[in-house]
């Protein structure tokens, strides 16, 4: 376990690999909410959508930060491959959430809002659909997945777009249209809990998948 330990504490704290996703997520959300005064509703369906994006590249970073040889060490020091995916899985988690918080923060900072707790989390939910559903879609692309990542890239820009356009279907595209079409907050806490679940599931489903290829490929 003291490989694993010492492997999370690389992954969180020391890779340069997740410093681009993050900075992109600061930069979307100033140049989008950069003196905005309209709802706030809009306002995080915006920043929620830049999490889409953000959390799929995350997360396919952390999962091919080391080569096969360094991976094989850490599986057999942890115990095996699902500790270490779920680990990993674990730690794009937290990377959303403190993205999460930037995101509820930044716009208040940047533009002109008086935000009330319903606004925090309609945000708050909006995000973290996104991001579970966006952590999912880069577990199915990773490096463990795709040896070719040039394949890999294809099919996230496809299933972002799905996640995106999918209306009626995709948890992403239902939640954003909530938001966007809103007048209050607290009207679009409930029907915007749904999805949130289903990407929860997406994720559950997006982390089996992976398990069961890299078990294969082993």
């Amino acid at each position: 376990m003291t490989a694993l330990v010492r492997y999370l504490f690389t992954v969180l704290l020391l890779s340069q690999r997740c410093v681009a996703p993050l900075l992109l997520f600061v930069g979307l959300v100033a140049v989008l909410t950069s003196n905005d005064a309209g709802p706030l509703t809009a306002t995080y369906a915006s920043v929620a959508g830049a999490m889409l994006p953000c959390s799929v590249w995350l997360t396919m970073a952390l999962l091919g930060l080391e080569d096969q040889a360094h991976r094989s060490i850490v599986v057999v020091s942890a115990g095996s491959h699902l500790r270490v995916l779920l680990a990993t899985v674990g730690t794009a988690a937290v990377w959303c959430l403190l993205l999460t918080a930037a995101g509820l923060l930044l716009p208040l900072m940047f533009g002109t809002h008086t935000p009330g707790p319903a606004d925090l989390a309609l945000g708050t939910e909006a995000q973290l659909t996104c991001a579970l559903t966006g952590m999912a879609i880069g577990l199915v692309c990773s490096r463990l997945v795709f040896r070719r990542q040039g394949y890999a890239l294809v099919l996230a820009l496809v299933l972002l777009l799905a996640a995106l356009l999918g209306r009626g279907v995709s948890p992403v595209n239902i939640t954003l249209t909530h938001l966007q079409n809103a007048s209050d907050s607290a009207d679009a806490l409930v029907p915007t809990a749904g999805p949130l679940a289903v990407a929860a599931g997406f994720l559950a489903v997006g982390a089996a998948v992976t398990q069961a290829i890299t078990l294969r490929k082993a």
